[in-house]
Formats: structure tokens, C-alpha cells, sequence
């Protein structure tokens, strides 16, 4: 199984991602998380380092795929779960795409492409071009991360329009949305009635998500990483296995195989009207 993780810049996509990941091993999958991000930090918390790109090494053995071993471009993470990631061009020049390409290519020819149970693709940003949407044509299945918020949906909808102009040709589909750090979920569900596709889960405005990414860290790995104090410890027992257990909730529905949705986007007309009636009423 292959996912695509995209939303809008700054949602929280590389933790979501990383704890799915995880979960997913935890459920006793074979994980390959790969970054694809100029800023090659998707699989920080899981390394706990900022590992060599997929360009880079590639640029360093001029192009010459049968001087690079898997053991130089993968990188073991946290849980079992191993890592990669892709790198970008430089700024302002060069496409995403081509990159993305460039590291499917090459694991292939490692033979390490199909040797995982999931590949999970850590995408940047919105989808404003054929670049960014390149992991797509190798995903059975997109996730957006989103938030209660005018902004992220207005993304999430976009990148809806993208699965659906992908699924034309691929065999695509669009697994839900979920949504990050949010204490409301009144504006998701508004979006999702009007543009139907599910909800995989709503994870809670809790600080130990933010922080688990500024600490390095995963949650589950956080949890394994505890107070001397019991009493503190208990405390922070029960709160991150709470949390870690939103994410493998979403795993179990992963692994279910789900039928997943072609979704039909709204016009940018009708999410304005839709998103700025709400505001006006609240």
C-alpha cells in the first residue's frame, strides 16, 4: 500500500506522518517513510537527525545509480520504520517532480521499492503544479491533513481537485481527511457535507503534539521516554497513550483497505461563499 500525506504548509503533515508510520509498524507492517521536502526534515522525529537526500547522494556519485547502496540513502527510524528522504532542486530552479521521480527510480533499482508493506510519501505544501502532485501517481490512496480552519481547507480542496484530475488515469483515491491540533471540528464537517469524503479522525488541540516535533521526537516514542516521578509518569502515560491512540486508530482503517472516495471539489466561488457564511454567523 502506498500513501500520499499532503496539506497545507505548516498543518502538521511530517508529525502526522511520522505517527502514522509508526502505528502502522506497531500493527507489524514494513514502513518506508519518504520526505518529499527541499527541507529534507519529514523523518526528523523519527531519525532524529536531518539524514542525506536522495539528490544529494546522487549528485555526490554523478548520477551513477550502481555506485549507491540502499544502506546509503535509507535510514533506520524510530520503531522500525526506515527512512528516506528525497530532497529537492535548489531554489528557484528545478521541479519536485522530477525529484520524486528521481528517488522512485532509484529505489527501484535498489529493489527496495516493493520490498515494504506501506510507503508513505511525506508531501510539502498545497498542490500548485504537476510537480507537487507527482507522488500521486504512485499512491493508492491520499490523506489530507487539515484543520478547523479558512486556510487549510481552502488547501484540502485543492488537493481533492488534484486526486480527482489524477484518478482520471491512476488508481487513486482519496482515504479522508484528517484533522490536526483542532478543539472544534464544525467547519470540517461543513466542508465535508458539502464536498462528501470521510473523516478519518480528529485529533485533539493538545500541546504534546507540538512539542513532539520540536523535541525530535514521535509521541509513541515520547511515551517510552518518561518523568522518574510516578505520579508525574502516570500522568503522562495516560496522556500520550490517548493521543497514540488516535493514530492507530487511523492505521486499523488504513489496513482495511477502504474503498476511499474520487471526491468532486468545489468551485472556488462556492468554499468561499460556504467558509465565509460560517464566519459571518458565528
Amino acid at each position: 500500500m502506498k500513501l500520499a500525506v499532503y496539506g497545507k504548509g505548516g498543518i502538521g503533515k511530517s508529525t502526522t506522518s511520522c505517527n502514522i508510520s509508526i502505528a502502522l509498524a506497531k500493527r507489524g507492517k514494513k514502513v518506508l517513510q519518504i520526505g518529499c521536502d527541499p527541507k529534507h526534515d519529514s523523518t526528523f522525529t523519527l531519525t532524529g537527525f536531518l539524514i542525506p537526500t536522495i539528490i544529494d547522494t546522487l549528485s555526490a556519485k554523478d548520477y551513477h545509480y550502481e555506485d549507491i547502496w540502499p544502506e546509503d540513502v535509507i535510514y533506520g527510524g524510530y520503531g522500525g520504520v526506515d527512512c528516506v528522504e528525497a530532497g529537492g532542486p535548489p531554489a528557484g530552479a528545478g521541479c519536485g517532480g522530477y525529484v520524486v521521480g528521481e528517488t522512485v527510480k532509484l529505489l527501484k533499482e535498489l529493489n527496495a521499492f516493493f520490498e515494504y508493506d506501506i510507503i508513505l510519501f511525506d508531501v510539502l505544501g498545497d498542490v500548485v503544479c504537476g510537480g507537487f502532485a507527482a507522488p500521486l501517481n504512485y499512491a493508492d490512496y491520499c490523506i489530507i491533513v487539515t484543520d478547523n480552519g479558512f486556510d487549510a481547507l481552502f488547501a484540502a480542496n485543492r488537493i481533492a481537485a488534484s486526486v480527482r484530475e489524477k484518478a482520471r488515469t491512476h488508481p487513486l483515491r482519496l482515504a479522508g481527511l484528517i484533522g490536526n491540533r483542532t478543539s472544534k471540528r464544525d467547519l470540517i464537517d461543513k466542508y465535508v457535507f458539502a464536498c462528501p469524503m470521510p473523516v478519518l479522525e480528529v485529533l485533539p488541540l493538545i500541546e504534546e503534539i507540538r512539542v513532539s516535533r520540536v523535541k525530535g521526537k514521535t509521541l509513541f516514542e515520547m511515551s517510552n521516554s518518561l518523568p522518574t516521578d510516578n505520579h508525574i509518569k502516570n500522568s503522562v502515560i495516560n496522556q500520550n497513550d490517548y493521543i497514540c491512540n488516535f493514530y492507530l486508530n487511523i492505521a486499523d482503517q488504513l489496513l482495511t483497505e477502504p474503498e476511499g472516495v474520487i471526491p468532486r471539489e468545489l468551485s472556488d466561488k462556492e468554499l468561499f461563499t460556504l467558509l465565509s457564511d460560517f464566519y459571518l454567523k458565528v
